[in-house]
């Protein structure tokens, strides 16, 4: 594979959605970069969508690259469909992306261990098995974490469910024990965080859930936010027409504390009780991101970058991708995916002696289960806009279908698996 065609073409469409094209964009690049000559030597950090795929890219691009990921699990579990879990439609296993691939194929040194600090200025990693790990760049992609809330002194009794694993699984077994005509809250928190649609995508599949399982049953969709932030026509119509009956929406609702034993959020807009909770708390960069002193957006949750490349603003070989990194992009997969292509050929670039593509394009597609066989989608496409030095939204290739139906979902599964593939194969 050239890296010029995938940069600059944007070729793939799947479904009527770009999955390919990140960077180039016909703005002047030059496809025509010198390979790497000497050893070089990236570290990743974090092996999600955002550091799976940076580390195989510069492995396919930079033939003299040699790339460690760190990774604290064997295996990456996605986010991405989970709340299909909760459904039982989907199993936790199917989830499940091994790391052989970047390892075997690609030649990728794929290491099970903890990143204990990370040294901007040198840059290197520190790891929990005793290890430094010096490197000519380092790509950090720690995800995100959550804040705390006041009262939630067990988690596992209102669980976000906001990183696939065991609280998914939890979520669904509350959610089945829960009684007919009972009551379920799901709170969405202020942005940004992790899947703009996500938290009103899987309000909608546990209404239609609901509605056949548990007959009689709410769910009150607790919004911090003033009104719903993305697809407001789709999910709008979907709250208030599908789902009446189901669904109370309520917008403008910050938490300020919980009573885990009674099962009650104490908001802004009143008390709320209820027999099962999926709070999904604020959200903030990884922590590594703070202990290495680069959670320097204006909010001081995030990392702030230089999209050309990802590097920090604080440390120019040290880049930070997906979640943790302040850009005007949404916090998704299919963007950390985006991220990690523009990154890779940047650091290529950079360890050829080159600059990195002075006009990159990122795509972000993302499809909402509207019931439990139907979907809508979206897709935005951002430019490189230098005189902000931010991407900026390309209104002409960005929009929302209009409504939901059968066709959307299963298009939805071939794109997971075609975006997977992309990061993990």
């Amino acid at each position: 594979m050239k890296r010029r065609l995938i940069l600059q073409a944007g070729a793939s469409v799947l479904g009527g959605v770009l999955l390919d094209g990140c960077g180039g964009g016909g703005g002047g690049s030059d496809p025509a970069t010198p390979p790497v000559t000497a050893k070089s030597r990236v570290v990743v950090v974090g092996g999600g969508m955002a550091g799976a795929t940076v580390a195989k890219y510069l492995r396919m691009w930079g033939d003299a690259v040699e790339v460690t990921l760190v990774e604290r699990s064997a295996s990456y579990t996605s986010s991405i469909m989970s709340s299909l879990v909760l459904t039982g439609q989907r199993s936790m296993s199917s989830l499940s992306f091994s790391y052989a691939a970047l390892r075997e194929r690609w030649g990728v040194e794929v290491l099970t261990d903890t990143v204990t600090a990370v040294d901007p200025s040198v840059p290197s990693v520190t790891l929990a098995s005793g290890r430094t790990l010096v490197a000519d760049h380092v790509v950090l992609a720690p995800g995100i974490e959550f804040d705390t809330v006041a009262g939630l002194d067990d988690p596992d009794r209102m669980p976000h469910a906001w990183k696939a694993g065991a609280q998914t699984s939890l979520l669904a077994q509350q959610l089945a024990a829960m009684p007919a005509g009972g009551v379920a809250i799901l709170t969405i928190p202020p942005t940004p965080y992790r899947c703009p649609p996500g938290p009103y995508e899987r309000a909608c599949l546990l209404a239609d859930w609901l509605r056949v399982n548990k007959p009689g049953s709410k769910l009150l969709v607790l919004d911090a936010n003033p009104g719903i932030v993305v697809e407001q026509d789709n999910f709008t119509r979907a709250f208030e027409q599908l789902h009446a009956g189901v669904v109370e929406y309520h917008g403008g609702v910050a938490i300020d504390h919980v009573d885990s034993a009674t099962m009650t959020l104490h908001t802004n807009g009143g008390a709320f009780a209820a027999d099962v909770v999926n709070l999904i708390p604020r959200q903030r960069a990884g922590a590594l991101i703070a202990s290495a002193g680069l959670a320097n957006d204006a909010s001081g949750r995030f990392a702030a970058v230089d999209v050309l490349d990802y590097a920090s603003t604080l440390a120019p070989r040290v880049h930070v991708i997906g979640d943790s990194a302040a850009t005007t992009q949404p916090k998704a997969g299919h963007i950390a995916n985006q991220e990690a292509k523009v990154c890779a050929d940047a650091i290529v670039r950079r360890l050829a002696g080159g600059a990195p593509d002075p006009a990159p394009v990122t795509n972000s597609s993302c499809f909402s289960t509207i019931t439990m066989d139907q979907a809508s989608w979206l897709h935005a496409v951002f430019q490189y806009d230098a005189a902000s030095a931010t991407m900026k939204s390309v209104a002409a290739a960005t929009g929302a279908s209009s409504g939901w139906n059968r066709d959307h979902y299963e298009d939805m599964h071939t794109w997971f698996g075609s975006l997977m593939s992309d990061s993990f194969a």
